[in-house]
């Protein structure tokens, strides 16, 4: 699954710009002092340089540039590598300042600087591409409904998966016609693969005919899970009460350990979050109360894990606190005020509740705390909506990263659905690596003022 999704390029990235960052650093020296650099004048940059490779890793991860759906783009690649570099440089500059004693002379940095850019970009761009290239495999795709149809044109449309589908299959109500098609497309197609929706009643049912294939060296996936790999979340349409019993255990949280470490690192970011907030305190209560003279703090009432009910804090950036109440019998619409919008746009607003963190109500990661009158409207709208609140939720999360039709203040059912999607995948898939990751995603988000 992982190898047809692509996944392991992931890794190929990392390693491939670590030795980059490695052999610029042996060609920057060669440059700077006319011959091959001696043992001892490595030693003396390698110790201060490693730390730099590992920050420069970070930042290429946060900026987007190990993800699958940007691999093989060569000119958003070639805008966020610039950009990387841009930011790499800065931190360089300033860790050499911090520690001028370790790395020494300035010029070093600017030639290593130049040096790793060009072969960066070498190899991104030229020599990433050719060495993974592979002949695709024939495949035939069996299912029905749009998020099938998206995996279809996802794979056969882009040069980064080892497949080629040469047939999609409609299951049949009758399970002899649905062996009799995907029997007569592999043979006719001489596919190795075949993408299955597993949990369709009516492909479910051919499950023994696609296993006897297995022994010819067809290989079985699920579509399911082939979507999740490359669009990095659940397809809604595919979800079922046996997709949920598969994965109650994850969902319902039996990981302890992970759970336990989370826990200890929520706590410790709140309390680095918490001083950070002390000294911005005084100059957000000024900007408030010049703004518009209102109160400072909204507190509203959410929903939380098992629906649970919570109380969350938050910096006020509207005319008013926001209680739900919305359609044609809710409150007059509310306005963002000037301030807000400042506060809104640099999360700044999200600030005191890392309260709620320390009490334990909420994570720093994890689905985004709803309303509860739009969770009453949600659990009867959207089938297993209330599977999100099966974890704490949290201040930023996967949906609140790569969902883009962020619903506010009102009932929005249809982006609700897309935004549910991604939820699922984090209650599936979370990690301290996925939470790491959206902590970095987050983190870009407010720098690039793209908002989370």
């Amino acid at each position: 699954m992982t190898s047809i999704a692509n996944s392991r390029g992931t890794a190929v990235l990392v390693v491939g710009d670590l030795i980059i960052y490695a052999f610029s650093l042996v060609l920057a020296l060669t440059v700077r002092y006319g011959s091959i650099p001696s043992k001892l004048l490595l030693v003396d940059h390698l110790p201060s340089f490693s730390i730099l490779f590992v920050v420069f890793v970070l930042i290429n991860f946060s900026a987007g540039l190990y993800d699958k759906q940007a691999t093989f783009i060569r000119g958003h690649i070639q805008g966020l590598l610039m950009k990387a570099q841009l930011v790499n440089a800065v931190l360089g500059v300033v860790f050499f300042y911090l520690a001028p004693v370790i790395i020494a002379p300035k010029a070093n940095l600017v030639i290593y600087f130049i040096i790793s850019t060009i072969l960066l970009f070498v190899w991104r761009l030229i020599m990433f591409p050719v060495l993974s290239v592979s002949r695709k495999q024939s495949a035939i795709i069996v299912g029905k409904g749009p998020d099938i149809e998206n995996v279809l044109k996802e794979v056969n449309g882009s040069i980064s998966y080892g497949l080629i589908f040469k047939e999609r299959i409609q299951p049949k109500n009758s399970v002899t016609e649905t062996v009799q098609a995907i029997g007569d497309s592999v043979r006719n197609h001489g596919a190795a693969v075949i993408v299955a929706d597993l949990h369709d009643h009516n492909v479910e049912s051919a499950i023994p005919f696609m296993y006897s294939l297995v022994f010819s060296g067809v290989r079985i996936i699920d579509a399911g899970k082939l979507y999740e790999s490359i669009f990095d979340r659940v397809p809604l349409s595919l979800v079922g009460q046996k997709w949920l019993v598969e994965n109650s255990g994850t969902a319902l949280g039996s990981r302890r350990i992970y759970d336990l470490i989370k826990r200890v690192m929520d706590v410790m970011a709140s309390i680095l979050i918490g001083i950070i907030l002390l000294a911005l305190l005084p100059f957000i209560y000024v900007a408030i109360k010049l703004d518009d003279g209102g109160s400072i703090f909204i507190v509203q009432n959410r929903v939380g894990k098992n629906n649970k009910p919570i109380k969350i804090i938050k910096f006020r950036s509207m005319t008013a606190n926001d209680s739900g109440d919305y359609g044609k019998n809710g409150k007059t619409p509310l306005k963002v005020t000037s301030v807000g919008r400042f506060i809104r746009f640099t999360r700044i607003d999200e600030l005191p509740q890392i309260w709620s963190v320390i009490k334990g109500d909420q994570s720093l990661i994890g689905p985004r705390p709803e309303l509860p009158s739009l969770v009453s409207i949600y659990e009867k709208e959207i089938p297993y909506y209330n599977v999100r609140q099966l974890i704490k939720p949290g201040l930023s999360g996967w949906a609140q990263i790569y969902h883009k039709a962020h619903p506010h203040h009102a009932v929005a059912v249809e982006d609700t659905k897309d935004k549910l999607s991604y939820d699922l995948y984090y209650i599936k898939n979370r990690s301290l690596t996925l939470d790491l990751k959206i902590a970095l995603q987050t983190i870009k988000s407010i720098v690039s003022k793209e908002g989370v």
